[in-house]
Order: structure tokens, then sequence, then C-alpha cells
């Protein structure tokens, strides 16, 4: 009898024990009973068309890439060399940026239009007075150009009729431009385009219209630097927008430094929150600065020309991805990866059927056909760029 008690009691401890571990246990999962949701919620990740990320936490992410170039500065020798068979077919100079573009997906490709499309009844001209053929609008909208600023110091060269042929030619193309407007009612309308969720403007100035007077009755024609202006556009459309790009001609021509202007114009915008500052009019490189979160490109320099010198021939591409996060219906923007591309006019000289003009990135250079020591050359305007900010990755020539 006395085993048989024993064995009672041991068998009732152990019962004890068991049920006081499984009350602890119940207890631990009701002070903390989302334990098990939180690693499930860390390791649900979900993308869609490889733009937007979603967890269970709601958190989203939607990004953009955009590439940004200088000005299309078309001399007289590009569109004659252009001209086969009495047609204009500017798809050679631009087929490897067309390639460029497609191949690494951009969605924004922005470039400065230097000269206007005044149309064929004026006569086509180069410098001083710029009139191109339009069909060069035509090459780089099918390059994948989708962003255009207007507002240069050429942009007056063909008087009002060009200017006003100049934005006819735009207006009637799916591409986001500012600078020029044939009425008050166009220019305040600042148009807002969208990418996969992310909003997006483009305003155009220039400092500069060498000489040439907007006229007193349309003073909508060009936008000319004016800091109430300036501020005043801003103003009206920064909150509508998670993205607001500003491209600024300004500077003084051929020097790689940029102006105490410049530097004061720059100044200006970041205290107004823009975002990008996308810089031209110096056809040469100028360094990249990043100013209270606002980045400045002072000058891409020379999309296309034929202007002589090498540096007047050596452009850049400004490369960067946006990003919006979105949690708890707020969302912030970052722009990261900036880098830059180096490009190359390269012309072969001859005038005649057999002569062409080509911009080349320096990434396809993988010898010296088109540039002669072009490494040497790429270390030289990769310096430029970094000159005030070491941390934007200059992409590698070859």
């Amino acid at each position: 009898m006395k085993k048989k008690k024993m064995k009672l009691k041991v068998g009732r401890l152990i019962a004890f024990i068991i049920l006081v571990i499984l009350g602890v246990a119940c207890l631990l999962l009701l002070l903390n009973p989302t334990k098990t949701n939180n690693f499930v919620n860390k390791s649900k990740t979900e993308k869609v068309n490889g733009n937007i990320t979603e967890n269970a936490n709601q958190e989203k992410e939607y990004t953009i890439k955009l590439l940004a170039t200088g000005d299309g500065l078309v001399h007289s020798n590009i569109y004659k060399s252009c001209y086969k068979n009495g047609v204009y077919d500017f798809t050679k100079p631009v087929s490897l940026i067309k390639n460029y573009i497609s191949k690494n997906k951009y969605d924004l490709a922005y470039y400065n239009q230097e000269t206007v499309f005044g149309g064929a009844d004026l006569g086509y001209s180069g410098y001083p007075l710029f009139n191109t053929p339009s069909e060069y609008g035509d090459a780089m909208i099918d390059a994948g150009f989708n962003v255009v600023s207007l507002a240069t110091n050429h942009s007056l060269d063909r008087s009002t009729v060009g200017a006003t042929n100049h934005v006819n030619y735009w207006q009637n193309k799916d591409v986001l431009v500012n600078g020029m407007a044939n009425s008050l009612e166009q220019r305040d309308n600042i148009i807002i385009k969208e990418k996969n969720h992310i909003k997006y403007a483009l305003l155009s100035y220039t400092t500069s219209t060498n000489g040439l007077k907007v006229p007193n009755d349309k003073p909508y024609l060009l936008n000319v630097y004016n800091e109430e202006q300036v501020k005043k556009d801003i103003t009206s459309i920064r909150d509508k927008v998670d993205v607001l790009i500003v491209a600024m001609h300004w500077g003084v021509e051929y020097t790689h430094e940029p102006t105490a202007e410049q530097k004061q114009i720059a100044q200006y915008l970041a205290s107004l929150d823009v975002d990008i500052v996308l810089g031209n009019h110096p056809h040469v490189i100028e360094p990249y600065e990043k100013i209270d979160g606002t980045l400045v490109f002072y000058s891409h320099g020379n999309f296309i020309s034929n202007q002589p010198e090498e540096s007047q021939k050596v452009g850049m591409m400004s490369l960067m991805t946006i990003t919006k996060k979105v949690k708890d219906n707020e969302s912030t923007i970052e722009i990261n990866d900036v880098s830059a591309e180096l490009i190359y006019t390269y012309n072969n000289v001859q005038l005649g059927s057999d002569a062409y003009y080509l911009v080349i990135p320096f990434s396809e250079m993988h010898d010296e056909t088109y540039l002669k020591n072009y490494q040497t050359v790429h270390e030289k305007y990769a310096n430029i760029i970094k000159k005030y900010d070491n941390s934007i990755n200059v992409l590698a020539a070859g």
C-alpha cells in the first residue's frame, strides 16, 4: 500500500508541474500576443512590376530612374550632315544614346533644347541666330527624351514668329516642357506628370537673352529668371508634386567654375525646397553639389554641338534613382544612386554624303577610334564633376 500511495503522490506532482508550465506559457502569450505576427510581417515582402514594394505593415516604395543631359546646340553643319534624300534625319547622332536609355530603362530623360524650331519658312540657320529643323526634336523624342527645358539665351533668335512656332511644336508632343509659352494662361498652367505613383514637374528659366528683348505685350513668351516670379511659380506647385525639377540656363560660357550668381541662385532654389537643379549654358562641364538636400548640377556641358574644343565636345549625363516611401499615409522622397556618365560628340569632319555626328557614352569607348587618350580625358572631366562633392559616382570609361 505504501508503494501505491507513493506512486499516486508522484503522479499528482508531475501533473501539477505540467499544469503550472502550461499556465505560464498561456500567460506569456496573453502578455505578448503579437510576437509571432511580427515575425510573419518581417518576412512577407512582395514586388509588383519591379517598381513597388509592399509588406504587411503597409509600407510601400515606388521608384523612377532619371537621366539628364545638356544642350542640344544644333549648328548648321550638324543639320546639313543629317539631310539625306530630301529629308532631315537625326536618328544616327543619337542612336547610341537611344540604346543607353532603353537598356538602362530610364523613366524620365531630360535635355535642354538650346535652339528653336522656328519653322522652314524662316530658313534654317546656325550661329549666331539659330533655327533648327524640328526633325531634331522628333529624333530626341524617339530616343526616349520626355522632359525638355526651352528657356535659353537663343529662345528669341528668330523673333516672335520663330518662338511661337517652337512652342507649338512641343505642345503637340507627349513631352513635359517648360520655359516658353504662347499665352499667360499657358505659362501659368504648370503641368504635373506622374510615373509609378510619383508626381513631378519642371520649371525652366534663363538668365540671358543675348540682348534680345521679350516683347512687352508677350511677357509669357520666355521665362527670364526673376526671384519674385520664381518664388511665385514654386509656391504654386511645390505641395502638389513629390519631385520638383528646375532647369537653369545660367553662368559664363566655357568656364568650368560656377559663377557667384550661379551659386546664389542655387542657394535660393534650395531654400525654396527644389529637389533637383539641372544647369546648362556654359557649354562645358561644371561640378555637382548638394545644398541642404537639393541636388545641383551646375552645367552638363553640350549634349551635341559642332564646337571644336575638347571641353565643348565632352559633356555629361547625370543619373539618379528617385524613391517615394509611403507609410501610415505619410510619404518621403529619397534621391539615391547619384552618378554621372561622360559623353562625347564625334564628327568625321567631312562635309558631303559621308558626313555624320555621333554622341557616344564613354562607357562604350573600348578603344581610341573616336577619341585618343579617352581614359585620360575621362579622368580629367570626372575630377571636375567631383570637385565639390566626391560622393557622386562617375561611371568608368570603356
